[in-house]
């Protein structure tokens, strides 16, 4: 069994992040409207990674809210001070002791000072500058109002007629009006590649997780997806397999999964075999030839072997909704040489103490390509695999998450790539992307693993978080509203969904502990009360007995979205569960703290706020691979 008490380990917090704009035009005054009103937030990243995004042609989206403003503003800009060039400095407005003096503002003023004071120009201070920047600004319906405040500050306040006019097709035409249109028509996400006869596990499940979770939000953001399982199917290692094989079961045509066992074992007796015994270490590597030389008997060995691994890896896709596409370490290897050669003929790979290799600036050692005695390694297929996906998949970015431990090899490969000319120099596309991890810790801070040292197998993991949730669910006296299959079902989202969340929300460079108790809390920034907050939402739409579909069509109501849309071109899923959060605790506290819905004359607005906010909770959840629960 696994420990049951494991610390959380937090990244250092992260400013509240104003995300929402809602207003009820009707009632101004009301405890709604403050709902609405205070829940002006936008995204607020950590980084300031540049956008991918691209308006959508001839729409009005709103997840381009902050890209439309600062088109406005750029022509603005041009025509006040047409001498200076600057890019739009258009960004949320943050609540300061209580006070918003809009939704978005932009800040050039004082920089465009800095840039033309004492040149004789008409201006005198920061301040007039501003003023000139909103007086020239093109009308537009996404404004209502502007301010300039303090050195040249312009407030802006979105217009209520656009945000309703956005909201009400969003409802009836559905989120997907909203999603961000990118430069990029296909990516691939390299992630999850787990070793062929080696158990998945905790470092799998975070690229696995994290992996699936940027796939999600690309195809959100009208991007094919090719998600590559880049497992590890090929090397020295197969041929002690191999070999243990035969010499286990001599009419290896009737071997089966069940007489191969736990391939884990399988392959601890294979390596205790091949370290103590020199003359099966012989017969090892022969094998291994006669497995590269295409011989059959051999390579049906290794398909079998391979086989019994996707089996068990399955286990684990199935449980966490992921799809993949395998194309591992064996699928590239016939393009190897041929990479090889071309990047010799450019004089990139020369000889070193019998090695071929890459000398790369900056780095005080080589990129080995080809190891001293002729074979192959992960440079080498790495290089061929980016080959063939530039070349052959017509890939523009190239996403690889793995832990942060690779970082080092995937710059020099980069930078190997960018000098054979396969990538721009200045980071433009096509280009590649390496998304890093910390480590999953223990409640000793060491790797995760079980009470016996072993390294905790996934599906294990997976199965205890759903019975944990049903037993918390029985607990709660759940087991009386639902039925046995009821109960199944929601555990296994809640468990499942919960230890996802529980890893997303983590700043992914961080290392994080892992916690049942803590993931499984129905309190604070956890999967089950984002859950539990969906299914309260839904229990107030049911118990109305209204038609959604058909309010929608009748009534407007006033609510805008800052979307997810930097947080799915900038590859940080924690934004994304921040942004959910943060808006579960809005419609928490704020509204259905403050406001009655059903039997109120209210109640057809606050119906579709409910519904709202529930399609937006939906959309998150669907992201970040977690299954919505109706009831709870």
């Amino acid at each position: 069994m696994l420990g049951s008490s494991i610390n959380l380990i937090l990244p250092p917090p992260i400013s509240s992040s104003p995300f929402l704009s809602l207003t009820r035009l009707s009632l101004p005054s009301h405890p709604a409207a403050e709902l609405l009103k205070a829940s002006s937030r936008k995204l607020i990243f950590a980084t300031k990674a540049r956008s991918v995004s691209t308006m959508a042609a001839g729409g009005e989206s709103v997840a381009s809210v902050k890209r439309q403003l600062g088109k406005l503003f750029e022509v603005s800009i041009r025509t006040a001070v047409p001498d200076v060039n600057v890019e739009p400095a258009v960004v949320p407005s943050i609540e300061k002791s209580g006070k918003k003096f809009g939704d978005y503002q932009c800040n050039n003023a004082m920089d465009i000072w800095s840039k033309i004071k004492g040149k004789g120009t008409a201006f005198n201070n920061p301040r007039s500058v501003g003023e000139a920047i909103m007086a020239n600004l093109p009308k537009s319906d996404i404004i209502e109002s502007c301010t300039v405040a303090g050195p040249g500050f312009v407030n802006i306040v979105l217009a209520k007629d656009w945000m309703a006019k956005s909201l009400q097709k969003m409802l009836v035409d559905g989120i997907e009006t909203w999603a961000p249109q990118l430069q990029i028509k296909r990516a691939v996400v390299d992630f999850s590649s787990p070793n062929i006869a080696k158990e998945m596990h905790v470092g799998h499940l975070r690229s696995t997780i994290i992996g699936d979770t940027l796939a999600r939000m690309l195809e959100f953001s009208k991007v094919e997806v090719l998600r590559r399982n880049h497992v590890g199917d090929w090397g020295t290692q197969f041929g002690m397999l191999i070999q243990y094989l035969f010499e286990k079961f001599p009419n290896v045509d009737d071997v089966n999964e069940m007489e191969i066992g736990d391939l884990q074992e399988f392959y601890k007796q294979s390596k205790k075999r091949f370290d103590e015994d020199p003359a099966f270490k012989e017969r090892a590597q022969a094998a291994v030839v006669s497995l590269q030389g295409g011989t059959p008997k051999y390579r049906e060995a290794w398909l079998q072997i391979c086989e019994v691994s996707r089996r068990e890896f399955q286990m684990v896709y199935e449980r966490l909704g992921t799809q993949l596409e395998e194309k591992g370490e064996s699928f590239y290897n016939p393009y190897i040489p041929g990479v090889l050669e071309k990047l010799t003929e450019q004089g990139l790979i020369v000889e070193s103490e019998g090695a071929r290799v890459i000398h790369l600036e900056g780095f005080n050692i080589p990129l080995i390509v080809v190891k001293s005695n002729g074979s192959y390694n992960y440079a080498s297929t790495d290089l061929a695999a980016l080959w063939y996906r530039l070349n052959e998949e017509k890939a523009e970015w190239i996403i690889y998450v793995t832990d942060v431990g690779q970082q080092q090899h995937f710059s020099m490969f980069f930078k190997a790539a960018t000098l054979a000319g396969w990538l721009p120099a200045d980071g433009s596309y096509p280009k590649v992307s390496h998304v890093g991890f910390g480590l999953v810790l223990g409640e000793d801070g060491k790797r995760f693993r079980t009470r016996s040292s072993d390294v905790v197998r996934l599906v294990d993991l997976l199965d205890e978080a759903k019975s944990r949730s049903k037993t918390s669910l029985v607990e709660r006296g759940k087991s009386e509203d639902f039925t046995e299959e009821e109960l199944k079902k929601i555990a296994v989202a809640v468990g499942y969904g919960a230890v996802k969340y529980a890893d997303l929300k983590n700043n992914r460079l961080t290392n994080y502990t892992f916690d049942f108790d803590q993931m499984l809390n129905d309190k604070g920034n956890t999967a089950v009360y984002l859950l539990y907050m969906h299914a309260r939402i839904c229990s107030i739409i049911r118990k109305s007995g209204k038609d959604i579909d058909e309010l929608k069509k009748r009534e407007k109501l006033c609510w805008v979205m800052q979307t997810v849309e930097e947080a799915c071109t900038n590859l940080l899923p924690s934004v994304l569960c921040e942004y959910l959060y943060n808006l579960s605790e809005i419609f928490s506290g704020k509204f259905y703290s403050n406001c009655q819905v059903i039997g109120t004359p209210e109640e057809t607005s606050r119906l579709l706020l409910c519904e709202a906010t529930g399609v937006v909770m939906r959309k998150c959840f669907h992201l970040l691979g977690i299954e919505a629960v109706y009831k709870m």
